[in-house]
């Protein structure tokens, strides 16, 4: 998800100064198709430093740029060679974990054909993986799998029909006499209800939990936040009523009809990255009685004064990526703690405002919930 804000840029001037750091680098040629290609596609590639590198066939155009990176006109340029293919590498390593991009071709904008597309800046993206060091809780592993369902539900306050994704654990076929807590769980501005699945790969991390036994099972609910019609500028002004009402009055009794739930409040949690995690502050703290685990990965923080007079949760999580704003989570939990509330920070080590932070903070979470 792309946000372009005072501490974004500083995070881009940074980055820039990184890059002409590294620019001595020798640069690894190890590289490999990443995993987010389309089949039989060599290109984009990805080294083991973290470097990109791309390949597009463009003979007529006179310029193509990738959005992925920092460089020259804000991208990394690709350079034509005899044959009429562009070319080229990020000017640095890139962050672990996964990045959208576009191609810029003669100022248009386009996909890159090389790779599959992923719903965040409002529009289907390019998408590519850098490889992590710890990519192995997210990993598609020989253990049992859960299900993801697609369900459409009835929303008479928006007169239409929405749709949600539904995470059942493996064990949820296998005893139908079982009933499981429910965590709600949101995307960012410029994503929507497929973005944890496809992105975050959070069925997997929830199997691979499982399997290990380092979490117990539980379902996970996943709808689009209706946060895109608001465009970027006016973010702060967005109002959370119409949200609500979708989520707490028809899609939490749609999916307490329909799935075996335990519907208690112990048993039924929020969270939000970014954009959802601004969602998952206002309802929690709108609809107290509703959810008793809250969590915002890099969504914002709660403080002791905003939770007065309301049902005390039974867990507060807040996380951020180390290259966003960790002193102001930590800080935050602090607080919390010294007010007398469960609350626990989390900060992921090398990463920024991305799905590598949101990854790691569900993958610390979980476990967490429900206990």
């Amino acid at each position: 998800m792309k946000k372009y804000t005072l501490a974004a840029l500083l995070m881009a001037f940074t980055t820039v100064l990184c890059f002409a750091q590294n620019a001595q680098t020798e640069i690894k040629e190890d590289f490999k198709p990443s995993p987010k290609n389309q089949p039989g596609k060599e290109y984009p590639q990805v080294n083991s430093q973290g470097y990109a590198r791309f390949r597009v066939e463009a003979p007529d155009a006179k310029s193509v740029v990738v959005s992925l990176g920092l460089g020259g006109q804000g991208g990394t340029v690709l350079n034509k060679n005899e044959e009429g293919v562009w070319m080229g590498t990020t000017a640095g390593p890139m962050d672990e974990g996964f990045h959208y991009y576009h191609l810029r071709v003669d100022g248009g904008v386009f996909n890159d054909p090389g790779t599959h597309n992923y719903f965040g800046s409002t529009r289907w993206e390019s998408g590519i993986e850098i490889p992590a060091h710890d990519e192995e809780f997210y990993a598609l592993k020989d253990v049992p799998h859960g299900h993801v369902h697609q369900v459409l539900f009835s929303s008479p306050s928006t007169n239409s029909v929405k749709t949600a994704y539904v995470y059942t654990p493996p064990s949820y076929v296998k005893d139908a006499s079982k009933r499981y807590p429910v965590l709600y769980l949101q995307h960012g501005w410029g994503e929507n209800e497929t973005s944890w699945i496809n992105q975050g790969h959070a069925n997997l991390i929830m199997d691979n939990l499982i399997a290990e036994g380092k979490t117990d099972p539980f379902i996970i609910v996943m709808t689009y936040g209706m946060t895109n019609e608001v465009k970027f500028g006016g973010l702060r002004d967005f109002k959370v009523d119409d949200f609500q009402a979708v989520l707490v009055d028809e899609l939490i009794p749609y999916i307490d009809a329909n799935f075996r739930t335990l519907t208690d409040w112990e048993n039924r949690a929020m969270a939000g990255l970014s954009m959802g995690g601004m969602e998952t502050h206002a309802i929690t703290l709108n609809k107290p009685e509703v959810f008793s685990h809250y969590a915002l990965l890099s969504g914002g923080i709660y403080t002791p004064e905003q939770l007065e007079g309301r049902d005390k949760p039974k867990l507060i999580f807040i996380s951020s990526g180390s290259k966003e704003n960790p002193d102001r989570v930590n800080s935050a939990a602090k607080a919390l703690k010294d007010a007398g509330f469960n609350a626990v920070s989390y900060v992921s080590e090398g990463t920024a405002h991305e799905f590598q932070t949101w990854r790691r903070s569900l993958y610390q979470l979980a476990p967490m919930l429900f206990q």
